[in-house]
């Protein structure tokens, strides 16, 4: 227990963090941020510094929990402690999708989904939230402009994966295709590119205004990474 970190889920203040994260060297080989092994874990609920960044952005910067409730929201791969708050929180609709894997369990209230094909017309939702989605998937910028099709105009989009803050172009090589050298090149068994400064970009071929934020130095007391960024995409009116 101490008093330097807070969780903003559960309360819980700690003079430190629990470690969370793999460790592969590439990690600091190439500057990958969220980092690999590190001190990111809430003790008592079990939240991670990534996951806390999204919330305080949905919460703080766009103000959704306070904002208009008559919105459509998808969430794709929904981070847990996240998905608990925004399915008590009144919005016209909330709706929870991932593409579901075999040897892992899924809550009642996500869809089987596959964001290369989301069963919804276009224009059909206000926000969209697809963090750490797109690095698993070979063909992103169809997933991209698939999130795009669904946003209403107008709509926002957040949108985070791991970035190089080093690489200035993703590294991507689809030869590499077994665990253990994904793990060597990439950091994760089943990621399959690292990102580099060139993410708002192929973010921008898919559609989207881009906005960069980084909203560190204001809410550092919950353990968030220093030098995460967050993405969000809009889709112009």
């Amino acid at each position: 227990r101490g008093n330097k970190y807070i969780c903003p889920f559960c309360g819980y203040s700690s003079s430190d963090l629990r470690p969370v994260g793999q460790d592969a060297p590439v990690y600091k080989e190439k500057r990958i941020i969220p980092p690999g092994r590190r001190r990111g874990g809430c003790y008592k609920c079990g939240s991670i510094d990534r996951e806390r960044l999204i919330y305080l952005f949905l919460k703080e910067k766009l103000g959704i929990f306070n904002g208009e409730k008559n919105v459509r929201i998808l969430h794709v791969a929904p981070e847990k402690n996240i998905s608990e708050i925004m399915r008590k929180s009144g919005f016209k609709e909330y709706i929870c999708g991932d593409l579901f894997a075999e040897g892992y369990t899924y809550p009642d209230y996500v869809r089987n989904m596959n964001v290369l094909n989301i069963p919804f017309s276009e224009n059909s939702f206000d926000l969209v939230i697809c963090n750490h989605v797109f690095e698993h998937i070979p063909n992103d910028t169809d997933a991209m402009k698939e999130v795009f099709r669904v946003l209403k105009p107008g709509g926002k989009a957040m949108m985070q994966v791991p970035i190089s803050l080093i690489l200035k172009e993703t590294f991507e090589d689809h030869s590499i295709v077994s665990p253990e050298e994904r793990i060597k090149h990439y950091g994760h068994f089943d990621h399959v590119r690292i990102y580099g400064q060139d993410y708002p970009d192929r973010l921008k071929s898919a559609g989207f205004l881009v906005n960069q934020f980084n909203i560190s130095s204001e809410f550092i007391q919950y353990g968030i990474i220093p030098e995460e960024e967050v993405y969000l995409g809009i889709k112009p009116v």
